[in-house]
């Protein structure tokens, strides 16, 4: 993923989960009204809170100008903040935190970095607590929905300009699965993630958010 956007976790999560703590305001138009918000959010708030772990398979795409790039793998979580991200494209990467370290590993370049959770800027990091709840009043005002098939598409607005997108979306499914989050920035780039073969509560042991290097790899450790 592009370093650059990083700088976007911690509104990406908060989007995708905060909402459920925030009082929201729903656009006043023909097709938000064919949406029960409400309860929308409430499937979604009683599913993930109520959940332990989770497992779930991801493609997650990014566009810029004329720039298009794909990752996809599946991301396993437990509570509180675990994670990891194991990826089939490209094929042996990952990214896994044990809640108070993050690994990542790229086997094409033979490298693996170790920082602290608190202090990255990664976007991948916030959803380690997508099985929690974040404050989203802060940063959201306004809200459109719109029925997209039997799903539910939920579009944010920020309150302030200076954030570095100007909208945050996401799909809902009957069962209160989140389908997608798309991010659309100042810049006018996309980042889409697409989530399928949701499974809740599945067994994950602890030894998955664990991480050793590979003996002949190049370590980085900015933990210091």
């Amino acid at each position: 993923m592009p370093a650059a956007l990083g700088k976007w976790s911690v509104w990406l999560l908060s989007f995708a989960l905060g909402i459920f703590l925030a009082p929201f305001t729903v656009a006043q138009t023909a097709v938000s009204q064919a949406v029960d918000v409400p309860r929308v959010l409430k499937g979604v708030e009683t599913r993930y809170n109520g959940a332990q772990t989770l497992q779930v398979d991801f493609t997650y795409t990014y566009a810029f100008r004329n720039r298009k790039s794909a990752e996809k793998g599946t991301l396993f979580l437990r509570k509180p903040g675990k994670m990891r991200w194991q990826y089939a494209e490209p094929v042996g990467k990952l990214f896994v935190s044990d809640g108070n370290v993050i690994w990542s590993f790229d086997p094409q370049e033979q490298r693996a970095e170790k920082e602290k959770f608190k202090e990255t800027d990664d976007m991948r990091a916030p959803l380690a607590f997508l099985l929690g709840r974040l404050d989203f009043q802060k940063d959201f005002g306004q809200y459109r929905a719109s029925p997209q098939g039997a799903d539910a598409f939920i579009t944010a607005l920020p309150k302030s300009d200076k954030m570095p997108y100007t909208e945050v979306s996401f799909l809902v499914a009957p069962d209160s699965t989140i389908r997608r989050l798309i991010v659309k920035g100042q810049d006018n780039s996309i980042m889409d993630f697409a989530f399928e073969g949701e499974k809740r509560n599945p067994p994950v042991p602890e030894e998955t958010f664990r991480f050793t290097p590979p003996k002949g790899v190049e370590v980085v450790d900015l933990t210091n």
